[in-house]
């Protein structure tokens, strides 16, 4: 890039390095990519709110749980909004690997510019897979 000639990613590609710093345990990488009233939502507990909370946070995970990893299988983007069907593994579960993987989740994502406002993990049904263009 040349100048001052920055350019945002598509939100499609903003989710992909949120995911891909999540995966790496890259905390900074992470911060960076969330707006400052970030909030994440995960099924149906109370929202964590502000971008230094939720880094707090994935710090605290990211450290109890060094393997975690978030593997995409389907992607759709509906302007400001990507949902991402997949699945994981290294979690808080503690499920073996092969057990964990079988489990699918949507996380639902709002994106500003290059930044993630909201990151959210929902159920995987049939009804929000069609709702969210996965089916």
């Amino acid at each position: 890039m040349h100048g001052n000639m920055t350019k945002c990613l598509p939100p499609l590609a903003t989710v992909l390095s949120f995911i891909d710093c999540i995966n790496r345990l890259d905390l900074d990488g992470l911060g960076r990519l969330m707006g400052e009233s970030h909030r994440l939502v995960v099924f149906d507990e109370r929202p964590l709110v502000g971008r230094e909370a939720n880094v707090n946070a994935w710090r605290g995970y990211m450290t109890r749980f060094p393997n975690y990893v978030i593997y995409p299988e389907r992607l759709s983007a509906d302007g400001a909004r990507v949902a991402v069907l997949g699945t994981t593994s290294g979690s808080h579960l503690g499920l073996p690997d092969e057990e964990e993987q079988k489990l699918r989740l949507i996380w639902i994502a709002f994106v500003t510019g290059d930044k993630v406002d909201s990151w959210e993990l929902v159920a995987d049904t049939e009804q929000k897979r069609a709702e969210l263009g996965l089916a």
